[in-house]
């Protein structure tokens, strides 16, 4: 018998018990599927928070305060918790921005960008909505990589002098002024008025908020118009462009040697946090990867549980055609012939089940996708793995039944009843 003939005789005796064997490839099926969309899903948000990270700014290194934080420092002696003093972290001031925009101390720094935020009510005519206001410098358009659709972005005379200038996000500008024009028209801002300057760039959502939902100022307007007089020289980040992907590095550990010093304190008790873009995208990246590989490690086991149950079913087969195998060999079939049957009818489960598993991962992926408006990634490098994962399944259940079906001897085979 050749080989061809032997998978013949094989998918024949699979479609001759076709609610057996359905229900046999169910659990491989769901198994497939499941790891499929736990890669998928796993991979889409990697890829989605990545872009979100990208949108914000090439060779970006962003320098936050410990504020939300604080560290109880003990007396020497170990004194009563009464005793204790509670040291709490220092904001940042436009003070660090110039110190971190001093070529002589921090020459891989290209670019400082001070940001104060809040949020206020912007409104137009009879339209009005709560929008976000950033206070910043000219800095930050290319910091941050941002580009106008219209019109220009504020300058340094603007932003020193206080002038009533914005720029506003895609969204602001259409939830305001709709169909109408832009440019030149003035918006109200808590009360206040500024002259519409530019509409920025539509990049949507980022890490740090919606990006085409923003009113952005000149730092100097903000801090006369939106600080009070104790919280004037305060800012809420500070954004810094390395001079390029090369000296990433080296501006980083500038940014934090500076911040020490601006801040008196130690590495081992900072009270502000300073990361690259690229630091957030390799730690952003672990963390999915383990979360993905947790995931699917759990939506394994039900691969685990098809292939017990394609053993069961293998067993079951040999048993109920123990008479057809008796009479095969009595015919001069040799066991390996009789234990290769088995293996491609295993097999042939185990790649049937993979294959229908696939094809719902795909199709329940892009159901997924466009119901969260999340992206499911399928790879063809996770599909040729599902599909190769659900053949060795099936053949490591079929190996023990196809031994078993190999070894029984022709008389005792025919004389079963």
């Amino acid at each position: 018998m050749t080989f061809l003939e032997t998978v013949r005789t094989a998918f024949t005796a699979v479609m001759a018990r076709k609610m057996r064997s359905a229900l046999t490839m169910l659990g491989i099926l769901i198994g497939i599927a499941s790891v499929m969309l736990t890669v998928g899903l796993g991979q889409g948000a990697q890829q989605q928070i990545t872009s979100q990270i990208n949108k914000l700014g090439s060779n970006l290194i962003i320098v936050n305060s410990g504020a939300n934080s604080s560290l109880t420092v003990s007396n020497a002696a170990g004194a009563a918790a009464a005793n204790n003093r509670t040291r709490f972290t220092t904001p940042l001031t436009l003070n660090d921005a110039a110190a971190l925009a001093n070529p002589t101390a921090d020459p891989d720094i290209l670019l400082v960008a001070p940001v104060t935020t809040t949020t206020a009510t912007a409104a137009y005519g009879s339209n009005s909505e709560s929008t976000s206001v950033v206070g910043t410098t000219p800095a930050w358009a290319d910091v941050t990589a941002r580009t106008m659709t219209s019109g220009r972005f504020f300058t340094t005379s603007e932003s020193n002098a206080g002038s009533m200038v914005a720029v506003i996000g895609s969204t602001t500008a259409t939830n305001l002024f709709g169909t109408g024009t832009v440019i030149g028209n003035s918006v109200t801002i808590s009360g206040q008025s500024f002259t519409v300057i530019g509409i920025l760039n539509s990049v949507g959502t980022t890490l740090t908020g919606n990006g085409d939902d923003q009113i952005v100022i000149p730092a100097g307007t903000y801090a006369q118009r939106f600080s009070t007089s104790s919280n004037m020289n305060t800012v809420s980040t500070i954004l810094l462009e390395a001079k390029d992907k090369d000296s990433l590095s080296a501006a980083l550990q500038e940014a934090t040697n500076t911040m020490y010093v601006m801040h008196n304190v130690t590495p081992a008790a900072p009270d502000f946090t300073v990361s690259s873009q690229q630091a957030l995208v390799n730690t952003i990246g672990s963390l999915t990867t383990i979360l993905t590989a947790l995931l699917s490690g759990i939506a394994a086991i039900s691969l685990l549980v098809g292939g017990i149950g394609v053993m069961n079913i293998m067993l079951v087969s040999v048993t109920e055609r123990i008479r057809e195998i008796g009479l095969r060999k009595a015919l001069g079939a040799r066991p390996s012939i009789i234990m290769l049957q088995f293996l491609v009818e295993a097999s042939m489960l185990g790649l049937m089940g993979g294959a229908l598993g696939i094809g719902l991962g795909v199709v329940a992926g892009s159901i997924l996708s466009k119901a969260i408006n999340y992206p499911v990634i399928i790879s063809f490098a996770a599909t040729s793995l599902a599909l190769a994962v659900s053949l060795f399944i099936g053949i490591v259940a079929g190996v023990y039944p196809a031994w078993r079906a190999a070894k029984l001897a022709p008389i005792d085979a025919l004389r079963n009843e």
